[in-house]
């Protein structure tokens, strides 16, 4: 049976890729391990609460004796690092936490994989490993910085961080990148585009414009809107890093896109439309500092080498995102009013 650890299991994507896990591997072993920061919602897996293949651990990645002894005790083949404080607002306004968490929580886990997996050393005195293990370290295209009217990032594209969570991101990639030069550690590292889909914390885009639509409040546009992503559906990310574990070259970096460029202004209008809201409702508010202007991502690599790509129109993807927040208003009532931090006490006694 092959053991994965996956950290921060309990956020947005983590838990998306949880439940992607259990569906297409499921005699698999899934730890996951969250300190349940804000963002952390363990109501997202409550379903596996008793599934004998999944193990949650309530515990911080910078926390070393923890970490050791969990990969002594599960002693997995993978390690999957979603683990990180996200949100670009907040780290304009406190970036320590998010060089704590990002950067050297990052360097323990690899610590402790490197410690655990060696088996000894080559003739040149590099670290050997074990056969068949792999970490995944999980990044942004916002390492990148910010791109022009036109061009994509590409893999070689220089890092270029405008933010302090980007810049933690980046630091981060280039320690795990340092492992793999230094130690030769097996790993891959994955940078993708802006993520969407069931279960995102409703301080993003995308889900706060619609709660604030069905609820007929005022939508914060930042500055004129015309800020450029490529939107990735959550679903095709957790089949790319599944596909990056699977057939990814050692070693390399692969960057995740949706092809779905499209301005924020024009979300909000779709939404907005979608939900049969009128656009008065949209309010132009002072600009982010150090807003980058455009990302897109070139997944080129991805496509030609592994065979992955994306399967999810924005189109499709949007509808049934919308569909989702307002089948399940309850759930996104309850991460507005902090009502589901809660479960955690109630189904794991606080331990």
């Amino acid at each position: 049976m092959k053991k994965m650890l996956i950290t921060g299991g309990a956020g947005f994507i983590g838990s998306n890729f949880v439940k992607y896990m259990r569906r297409t591997h499921p005699d698999w072993l899934l730890v996951n391990l969250d300190v349940l920061t804000y963002a952390g919602n363990l109501e997202n897996l409550a379903e596996l609460k008793d599934d004998p293949h999944y193990v949650f651990v309530r515990g911080d990645i910078t926390d070393r004796p923890l970490v050791t002894r969990l990969f002594d005790e599960y002693d997995f083949d993978y390690v999957v690092n979603f683990a990180a404080e996200s949100h670009v607002d907040r780290s304009i306004r406190d970036p320590e936490i998010f060089l704590k968490t990002n950067v050297l929580g990052t360097q323990c886990l690899l610590d402790c994989a490197k410690a655990r997996w060696q088996t000894g050393r080559d003739e040149l005195g590099y670290p050997v490993y074990r056969p068949g293990v792999r970490f995944l370290q999980v990044s942004t295209d916002e390492v990148y910085g910010a791109l022009g009217e036109t061009g994509r990032f590409t893999e070689s594209s220089p890092l270029a961080p405008n933010s302090p969570y980007s810049a933690s991101k980046a630091s981060a990639d280039l320690v795990a990148r340092a492992y793999v030069k230094t130690y030769k550690l097996p790993l891959n590292i994955t940078r993708c585009s802006n993520n969407y889909g069931p279960y995102q914390f409703p301080e993003k885009l995308i889900p706060l414009m619609i709660g604030n639509a069905r609820d007929n409040k005022p939508l914060p546009v930042y500055g004129d809107g015309l800020q450029v992503r490529d939107w990735l559906h959550v679903a095709d990310h957790c089949s790319a890093i599944d596909t990056v574990l699977a057939k990814g070259r050692l070693g390399e970096v692969y960057n995740i896109g949706g092809n779905n460029e499209k301005t924020n202004i024009e979300i909000v209008r779709l939404i907005l439309k979608a939900l049969g809201r009128d656009e008065s409702l949209i309010r132009h508010v002072e600009d982010r500092l150090g807003h980058d202007r455009r990302y897109a991502i070139d997944n080129t690599k991805i496509t030609t080498e592994l065979g992955w790509s994306p399967a999810y129109t924005f189109e499709r993807g949007l509808e049934e995102t919308i569909r989702w927040y307002l089948d399940n208003s309850s759930w996104l009532d309850n991460v507005r009013s902090g009502a589901y931090r809660e479960y955690y006490d109630a189904y794991y006694g606080g331990k």
